[in-house]
């Protein structure tokens, strides 16, 4: 009877949906087009709707398999169990490297198709382990307030297409760092969120309306990564966001959907909904731009939603039997979600489909720990140094004069940011330094937001096999510091290792939370916490040595810290589950640090617009012009380079490049462009980089591609994106500011 029980059960949840061959559609020698068709056909219209929303049941009477089109990989596959927690997405963007992102991604794509064979094999199909996962983010990071800008890869649109690409390609299986290729199937499908002009605030997500923005902002700004992700990425969803667009609910705006995305773009794949954003059609306080579920559901299905998160889609049938929708105009959606299930395999044979032999060895293996920690060295960027780092070697034997402080020493959650999975081990901050120097004194100090704290002592280090350790750490109680306790505790120390910055908990997706500075998810200033800013002037004014790890996804003003009272700066964002053995290497100079800033870090509030405003004017570095604290692109290392004279030919810039210092280090080399003639566009707008990495002493030949295509601005004369012929500017250096690029001019 168990048998009988199980055989039921994995005929219903998919692994022995193709047993046995009874309908055309299961004959895989057939064409995608032609197995869809005979599927659609058998059909009745209540099952096509079911089939369009995320949870999909299992329909046995035509051998069906359960499906869910939601899952999460947002920096390793997500909600799903053990799996490699790799750094923030801001965080990644930082290093500036396309191939380890690419690499990451197909190392995430292991893993999840190995976690989805064993859901199968298990019975247990269901949201977070099928095959469809809901990145990359690439919205424009356009405000550091919002919360979800950790999400993203920054504020310039050319970077969140070119690492959104990479991403694509690593989730999808094109990519040539892929073991695994095969040429019959895709290995998962990507898709490209949220479209579009999406970016906060969200308490009002659900009721925004985006008007009067400018056609130059909507197409040099908010759409050229979406764009290229379908374009050249050939992603195979696109998710529509939950605000208005010019009126319309961004799922149910015929000009995003059809005319933009379908007709102009033309986009194949499927368009998924934001989880709920359907209902806020129709919703109280909401969109309420229709009268009910079922109305709702007609308009966003002819405006082009293929599937929803939610449930408003059981409506269908209604709206097709009072005639808002014909079951035809239906079928055009079905037909989209059912040639997709087909190109991942989903109604094959296992033995069929290549990527089912992924073992499940590769979820949280060694290599992919490997890759956690690369990135998360390459993604710290060191902001100030006055010479104190790297710390010097003597305190690797007299760690006495050493002290680890601060709210995200020990805070393994805080590393993971948000829609993550769950490490097998998060190496801490606190870890990553012990495990570098040995026992040092730690005090967490403060929370951080105030002085009272869940207080946390080290405990005993326990050895595993492989010869690691891990830290035990013992929770103490909750205790209210004074800062003469702390400096009292801190008094035999020299230097500080200060671990501050934010919190996941206070800056992600909708978070319920009230806390100075922190508004449901949002941030309402970006100061550094005023506790911890009062915490680093008593120790500087002590006399210690103050370094300070900023963690945190957005950028953080740090003008006090950086004027007044730090000697070091680390921007370490949420660093993943190796962070902290990538910030000890950096701190004691085992990796010299190259990240640069894809964020612009401003000096206070007072240099942002209205969060609420949409327009580009005085926002990121293309637009903002006054000083920020440090410019997009900005970040120093442990030695120095010096760049020789750009020049430009046959769609390459070519600059050479110098390490002038003692050690081995790598450069960013950037490229920005401005069209001459242009007053109303950006101040500039980056077109390419590369990672050079150069011996102390070095020098080498770096070239930049640089296509025509790339002198693509907009182009006010015949309101569209085009390659305008006239001066340009092109600008190669260190960063974006103006002292840091050399100009040429370039006649097109």
């Amino acid at each position: 009877m168990k048998k009988v029980f199980l055989l039921l059960s994995l005929m219903l949840t998919g692994t022995l949906s193709v047993g046995a061959q009874q309908y055309p559609y299961q004959d895989s020698s057939l064409s995608v087009d032609q197995r869809v068709e005979d599927l659609l056909g058998r059909l009745t219209l209540e099952e096509k709707s079911r089939l369009m929303m995320n949870g999909s049941p299992a329909i046995p009477r035509l051998g069906i398999p359960a499906w869910n089109w939601w899952s999460e990989a947002l920096h390793g596959v997500g909600r799903n169990g053990v799996a490699t927690v790799f750094p923030s997405c801001i965080g990644m963007a930082c290093s500036f490297d396309n191939d380890l992102i690419e690499r990451i991604y197909v190392a995430v794509s292991d893993e999840a198709r190995a976690k989805n064979m064993l859901a199968r094999q298990q019975g247990k199909v269901g949201k977070y382990s099928c095959l469809s996962f809901w990145t990359p983010n690439i919205n424009i990071f356009r405000d550091p307030r919002w919360g979800r800008g950790q999400e993203t890869y920054g504020e310039d649109p050319f970077m969140n297409a070119q690492m959104g690409l990479c991403v694509v390609r690593g989730l999808q299986g094109q990519s040539a760092f892929d073991q695994h290729r095969s040429d019959k199937y895709l290995k998962l499908h990507a898709c490209a969120k949220h479209y579009a002009v999406h970016s906060g605030p969200e308490k009002l997500r659900h009721s925004f309306n985006i008007e009067d923005l400018p056609a130059r902002d909507l197409w040099e700004t908010y759409l050229p990564a979406f764009k290229t992700l379908v374009q050249e990425g050939q992603v195979e969803q696109v998710m529509c966001a939950y605000q208005r667009f010019e009126g319309d609910p961004c799922c149910g705006s015929n000009r995003l959907l059809q005319q933009i995305l379908r007709q102009e773009w033309g986009f194949r794949g499927l368009v998924v909904s934001d989880c709920g954003a359907i209902d806020d059609f129709y919703k109280p306080n909401r969109h309420e731009v229709s009268a009910d579920s079922a109305a709702a559901s007609a308009k966003a299905v002819l405006s082009g939603t293929d599937v929803e998160c939610g449930r408003s889609y059981h409506s269908l049938p209604q709206a097709v039997r009072r005639g808002d929708i014909k079951e035809s105009e239906v079928d055009v959606s079905v037909r989209r979600l059912l040639k997709g299930r087909f190109e991942l395999g989903d109604f094959d044979p296992d033995e069929q489909v290549g990527w089912t032999q992924i073992p499940l060895s590769v979820v949280a293996s060694k290599a992919h720990k490997q890759l956690a920690r690369q990135m998360a060295c390459e993604q710290m960027v060191l902001l100030k140094n006055n010479g104190v780092l790297p710390l010097r070697s003597s305190l690797i034997t007299n760690h006495s004069s050493l002290m680890v402080m601060g709210p995200n020493a020990a805070d393994s959650t805080m590393l993971w940011g948000i829609y993550f999975g769950q490490p097998s081990h998060t190496v801490t901050p606190l870890e990553g330094i012990q495990t570098k120097v040995g026992p040092v004194d730690y005090l967490t100090a403060c929370s951080i937001t105030d002085m009272t704290v869940k207080e946390m002592a080290v405990g005993r280090q326990t050895e595993a096999a492989d010869g690691s350790t891990t830290l035990q750490m013992v929770e103490k109680g909750e205790k209210t510091y004074t800062i003469s306790e702390i400096l009292q505790a801190a008094s035999k120390a020299e230097t500080i290792i200060f671990v501050g910055g934010i919190s996941p908990n206070l800056e992600k997706e909708q978070a319920r939370v009230q806390a100075p500075g922190f508004d449901n998810g949002d941030r309402t200033s970006i100061e550094l916490p005023q506790v911890q800013r009062d915490i680093l002037k008593a120790l500087h004014e002590a006399g210690k040595k103050v370094v300070f790890v900023n963690c945190s996804g957005s950028a953080v003003a740090l003008t006090q810290e950086q004027n007044e009272t730090c000697d070091a700066i680390v921007q370490a964002w949420y660093a993943g589950e190796q962070g902290g053995h990538a910030l000890a290497d950096v701190l004691f100079g085992d990796y010299n640090p190259s990240g640069k800033l894809a964020v612009t870090f401003y000096k206070d509030d007072s240099q942002l617009p209205p969060f609420e405003d949409y327009h580009m004017a005085g926002r990121t570095y293309r637009y903002f012009h006054g000083e920020p604290l440090y410019p997009f692109g900005y970040g120093l290392s442990y030695t120095t380079f010096k760049y020789g004279k750009p020049s430009y030919h046959d769609g390459k810039v070519t600059v050479s490049v110098k390490n002038t210092g003692k050690r081995e280090g790598t450069e960013i080399v950037q490229v920005y462009l401005r069209r001459t003639a242009d007053a109303e566009g950006p101040v500039k707008t980056l077109r390419g980089y590369a990672r050079v990495s150069l011996k102390a002493g070095e020098r080498r030949q770096v070239e930049i591609s640089l296509p025509r295509e790339r002198f693509e601005t907009w182009d006010a004369q015949t309101n569209t994106m085009r390659v305008v012929p006239g001066q340009y500017e092109v600008m190669v250096g260190a960063s974006s500011a103006e002292k840091d690029l050399q100009t040429l001019n370039v006649n097109l």
